[in-house]
């Protein structure tokens, strides 16, 4: 599989892991999705054209998935692709 973009350093908050853990998803799935340009359900139209932009001129990229209990975790590339980071809605 071609990746739409490199992924950089990955980072996950302790909250983001213990969702991801309580759905029973591994952090690597959601990576592959993000990757992949699978952002995820829970973006606008207009938020995922913005993705496609950021891959073409280096902006920031995000991706949302609503878990199976309901919570949603995001998945944010940095603009220099140096750092990839699962976290929740909210945390920094």
């Amino acid at each position: 599989m071609k990746t739409m973009f490199p992924l950089g350093q990955i980072a996950i908050t302790p909250t983001a892991l213990e969702a991801l853990q309580q759905a029973n998803i591994s952090p690597d799935s959601i990576l592959q999705r993000h990757v992949l340009g699978d952002w995820g359900d829970d973006l606008s139209d207009g938020d995922k054209k913005t993705n496609e932009l950021a891959i073409e001129m280096g902006g920031r990229i995000l991706s949302a998935y609503k878990l199976p209990h309901g919570t949603t975790v995001w998945v944010t590339t940095e603009p220099d692709r140096t750092t990839t980071t699962i976290l929740m809605p909210g945390e920094n």
